[in-house]
């Protein structure tokens, strides 16, 4: 069972809607994982109708799929799916990056520092699911500075489907660097204010921290474990 708050109010269906979403953005859930409508409602303490609601909404966002009446589980990426993603992301999250600058101050610099602390930690003990949702927040409580919100909905839709897919990053994927990590030259670029640096960085994040994985998703994907239509 995914661990999901007890929900209450007017808008179900979309409360319910906002915590899977933000399960799969983090990386909680990997792909081609089975969701049970029943079993969520009796999870979340709801009836099954706005969990339903909330399902298909995810299921017209590309970010579940519906194999059949009742099987309906989380959509993986194909590696071209994986690579166009990436590549889009290539450009949009260096601006997001950029326009965040000026809104970094001490305490947010501080979250930033601390959270990718808490990556580094969890990487060390082997907590995957941890360190994936420490790098989404890490990136994210970086975005959502840049005061522009169509394009972190952007962003946020590029991380739904990329979300599930960044359980195949530990161990075998896992982020290396020639140097230091990316995020510590993210964060010393914040320090000094320096935006071409800042999107160097995040750019170099994606690229040579994520050599590893797409070698890993390459390998799976001449296994045939990548393939949306399959179990």
């Amino acid at each position: 069972m995914m661990g999901l708050a007890p929900v209450g109010g007017a808008s179900l269906s979309d409360q319910i809607y906002q915590q899977i979403r933000s399960q799969l953005m983090s990386g909680q859930l990997p792909p081609h994982q089975r969701l049970r409508i029943r079993d969520l409602a009796a999870g979340l303490g709801t009836s099954e109708t706005p969990v339903r609601e909330a399902i298909f909404q995810l299921v017209r966002d590309g970010a579940l799929e519906l194999k059949a009446r009742h099987y309906i589980r989380v959509r993986g990426l194909t590696l071209p799916e994986y690579i166009e993603n990436r590549d889009i992301r290539l450009l949009l999250e260096p601006l997001a990056g950029e326009r965040a600058l000026a809104h970094v101050d001490g305490a947010a610099l501080e979250a930033l520092t601390e959270t990718h602390a808490h990556l580094t930690a969890a990487e060390a003990e082997g907590k995957w699911r941890e360190a994936i949702n420490a790098n989404y927040e890490f990136h994210f409580g970086l975005y959502r500075l840049s005061g522009m919100p169509h394009l972190i909905e952007v962003l946020e839709r590029l991380w739904l489907r990329l979300g599930p897919m960044l359980n195949h990053l530990y161990p075998h994927g896992k982020p290396t660097y020639a140097g230091r990590h990316q995020h510590e030259n993210i964060l010393d670029a914040l320090r000094r204010g320096d935006r071409t640096d800042l999107a160097a960085s995040i750019r170099d994040d994606m690229l040579e921290g994520g050599r590893g994985f797409v070698i890993r998703l390459e390998e799976l994907s001449r296994a045939g474990l990548l393939n949306t239509d399959g179990d």
